[in-house]
């Protein structure tokens, strides 16, 4: 079978790369093709993945509906050559409405609700849908639901093992608290209207935090002098193993906030957007405290921050929530594996 793959983020790099492994030892054909934001292509080269370049799309309204169209067309060519049985990719339109134009399947996961605009441009191409159980949206017929997260795809114990080798790049004692600080840097389609804290708001959660651990900042945009002396320096696979051993992560990152959860590092996640994923993990598992980008939630944040990391049990206890957790959860890319062999017979 003949599985083309779009990825249009680095973190749809690590939700396919072990569906990638255990495909290609079953003698599947897998193809990748790949936009070249951020890190996507340093992610595919550090897994062995083979890619296609589909270029850096495009900031602004405008400027992504030209991608679109360029996108669609790329993705069409690559097709014609490849000849692809199945479509895969997480939410976002340009495979979804190629495949249905060249009439083949495109399954296609998401677990961002607020994220309407790409919702709109794809779900009426997809065949099938697949959301975690907690999405608060209901999609129509071609939703299924299944009982997990996207980070347990590369974050479940079946294929991570925390490297304390971490530890020593970091420069962080065994049992130094240190925390992570993730910004964003809201330029994402479903982000347009949103501006994160303050930047009078971030220096000073910086600031209280440090009085009782070290503090890392990973930020996708520039920061200023005081802070960006803080930046992390880590090789950039290297993250989770960060958020593995560290106190606390305190961002504006759902994905991150999510990833941290499973990890049994607790985490604060700062933004209007609600994700029923964070939301779940946060009210049957006390994993992930929410708040909004008000300036009142903002405060009220860095108050939760400080708490946790005061917490003298909190590793231990974290920890045992996120084996609560994992207990009540499938492996996601074992359940893609069978999702996507379901179509192996109509492609012979």
């Amino acid at each position: 079978m003949k599985i083309l793959i779009d990825i249009n983020h680095p973190a749809h790099v690590h939700y396919f790369r072990n569906f990638y492994r255990i495909m290609t030892q079953k003698n599947h054909e897998i193809l990748f093709v790949s936009r070249n934001k951020e890190i996507e292509h340093n992610l595919l080269q550090l897994y062995d993945i083979p890619y296609i370049n589909r270029g850096k799309g495009q900031n602004g309204k405008i400027g992504k509906f030209l991608y679109l169209i360029y996108a669609d067309l790329k993705i069409w060519q690559i097709a014609k050559k490849f000849k692809p049985d199945v479509f895969l990719n997480f939410l976002h339109p340009y495979p979804s409405q190629v495949a249905k134009f060249i009439n083949k399947p495109t399954l296609v996961f998401s677990d961002s609700e607020h994220a309407k605009l790409h919702h709109k441009l794809t779900v009426p191409y997809a065949t099938k849908i697949f959301t975690p159980s907690c999405y608060t949206i209901d999609l129509g017929q071609k939703q299924h639901r299944f009982k997990s997260y996207m980070e347990l795809a590369y974050l479940h114990p079946n294929y991570y093992k925390p490297d304390p080798g971490i530890l020593d790049i970091l420069g962080v004692a065994p049992e130094e608290k240190f925390v992570i600080v993730r910004f964003v840097s809201w330029a994402a389609a479903h982000d347009f209207g949103h501006n994160g804290m303050s930047l009078e708001n971030k220096r000073r959660a910086v600031k209280e935090l440090s009085k009782h651990a070290r503090v890392f900042i990973s930020s996708e945009g520039a920061l200023p002098e005081d802070l960006e002396s803080l930046r992390i320096k880590i090789p950039f696979h290297k993250m989770h193993d960060a958020l593995y051993y560290c106190s606390l992560l305190f961002g504006e990152s759902g994905t991150m906030a999510s990833e941290a959860a499973v990890l049994g590092t607790p985490a604060i996640f700062i933004n209007s957007n609600r994700l029923g994923y964070t939301d779940e993990q946060g009210e049957k598992y006390g994993l992930v405290s929410y708040f909004t980008e008000s300036p009142q939630d903002q405060e009220k944040a860095i108050e939760r921050g400080l708490e946790i990391i005061q917490d003298g049990g909190g590793k231990t206890k974290y920890g045992q929530l996120r084996d609560r957790l994992l207990g009540d959860c499938i492996d996601t890319t074992e359940f893609m594996v069978n999702e996507v062999l379901k179509y192996e017979t109509s492609a012979t």
